[in-house]
C-alpha cells in the first residue's frame, strides 16, 4: 500500500513527531510505501510531493515545525476540488491520506472520507479545542512557553508598579488562556467564552494594586467584551472564513490605563507559542497518535481519528471529531475566577 501524509494549518509543536511514527510503523511493520504531500491540501490539489521514508525522517522528533510544510488551502474553495484530489491520488499510485491537523484540515478530511476517499485523521491543535479527544498535541507546549513568560513578566510588574496584559492564542477556545494563566498566577484570565466587562477588569486591577502588587491579565487573542462596553476592529478572512485576529490586549492596554490612571504594557506572544522544539509530553503524545494512524490505515479504518481519552488512544468518527468545538466550560472558569483580583 502506497499512504499520503500532510500537515495542514497552523504549524504546532510535535508535528514531525507524528510524521516519524507512523512512516516508521508504516514501513517497518506493516510494509507500506509513504509519499509525502507539501504545504497541507496544496500538495494533493497540485501534485505537490516529496520522499517520505525512515531516512527522511531520521533526526525529527524533537524539531518544531513540519517537514512536510503547511498551508490554509481549501480544498472545498478550489472548483472541482475533491475530484482534483482523487484523480491526483490515482495518478500517484497513493491507497490512503493520514491527515494531520485541526477543525479546517479535518474538516476537508472528513468531507473526502464522504466522498469514498481513504482518509485517517491525526488531531493537532495547539488551542486544544478539537472535538473527541482529551488533549491535543502541541497544547502542552504552548501553554508551557506562555507560562515561562507569565513567570518572566511578574517581576517586571511588581519592579515598575505596572499592569500587564499577555495576549495569547485562541479564536474561539479560551484553553491556553486558562491552563497558562492558572500555572502562571494571573489576577485575570479573559477567554472567548466568557464576554468581559472592562470595568470589572478594572476592578481586579485596583484592587490587585491597593494590596501594592502588580496585576498580570491574560487573555485570549479571541476574547470579547459584553456588547456595547467597547469597541474592538476585525481584519480580513483566511480561505476558511476566519478573522485574522489580534489586538485586544492593545486595546485592554489602553482603556485599563485610561479608566485607572495605572501604567499598562502589553506583550504579545503570537507564533512564539507554536514554534520551536515540543515538550516531552507532546513528543510522546504525537509519537502515539502516529503509531495509532497508521495501524488504521493498515486495517482500512477510513473516515476515522485517532483520539486520547484518558490514557489511551481510540479511534472516533472524524464526522463527530469535527461536529463542533471544544471550548472551556463553565465550571473550568469558575476554577480559576477564585483567584481574580
Amino acid at each position: 500500500m502506497r499512504i499520503g501524509v500532510l500537515t495542514g494549518g497552523g504549524d504546532c509543536p510535535g508535528l514531525n513527531a507524528v510524521i516519524r511514527a507512523v512512516v516508521r510503523r508504516g514501513v517497518e511493520v506493516h510494509g507500506h510505501e509513504f509519499l509525502g504531500f507539501r504545504d497541507g491540501w496544496r500538495g494533493p490539489l497540485e501534485k505537490v510531493t516529496m520522499p517520505l521514508d525512515v531516512r527522511a525522517t531520521r533526526g525529527i522528533l524533537p524539531r518544531g515545525g513540519t517537514i512536510l510544510g503547511s498551508s490554509r488551502t481549501n480544498v472545498m474553495k478550489v472548483e472541482d476540488g475533491v475530484e482534483k484530489v482523487r484523480r491526483n491520488l490515482e495518478e500517484l499510485g497513493v491507497d490512503a491520506l493520514v491527515a494531520i491537523g485541526g477543525e479546517d484540515t479535518l474538516g476537508v478530511a472528513t468531507q473526502l472520507a464522504a466522498a469514498g476517499l481513504n482518509v485517517v485523521g491525526v488531531p493537532k491543535t495547539i488551542d486544544n479545542d478539537l472535538n473527541a479527544t482529551d488533549y491535543t498535541f502541541g497544547f502542552d507546549t504552548a501553554v508551557q512557553i506562555a507560562v515561562d513568560a507569565i513567570d518572566r513578566l511578574h517581576t517586571t510588574a511588581e519592579s515598575h508598579h505596572r499592569a500587564l496584559i499577555v495576549e495569547v492564542m485562541g479564536r474561539h477556545a479560551g484553553w491556553i488562556a486558562l491552563h497558562s494563566g492558572m500555572a502562571g498566577g494571573a489576577n485575570v484570565i479573559l477567554i472567548p467564552e466568557r464576554p468581559f466587562d472592562i470595568e470589572k477588569v478594572c476592578d481586579y486591577v485596583e484592587a490587585r494594586f491597593a494590596r501594592q502588587f502588580a496585576p498580570i491579565i491574560v487573555v485570549a487573542e479571541g476574547a470579547q467584551p459584553k456588547e456595547g462596553t467597547m469597541e474592538l476592529q476585525t481584519g480580513d478572512l483566511d480561505s476558511f472564513g476566519h478573522v485574522r485576529l489580534g489586538g485586544i490586549g492593545q486595546v485592554l492596554e489602553r482603556e485599563i490605563q485610561a479608566r485607572t490612571g495605572y501604567e499598562s504594557r502589553q506583550t504579545v506572544l503570537g507564533h512564539v507559542q507554536r514554534g520551536g522544539t515540543p515538550t516531552a509530553y507532546d513528543r510522546v503524545l504525537a509519537t502515539r497518535f502516529g503509531l495509532h494512524a497508521a495501524d488504521a490505515v493498515h486495517e482500512g479504518d477510513s473516515g476515522v481519528m485517532v483520539a486520547l481519552r484518558g490514557t489511551d488512544i481510540v479511534r472516533v468518527p472524524l464526522e463527530e471529531a469535527t461536529r463542533e468545538l471544544k471550548l472551556v466550560p463553565v465550571e473550568r472558569y469558575d476554577e480559576a475566577e477564585v483567584f481574580f483580583g
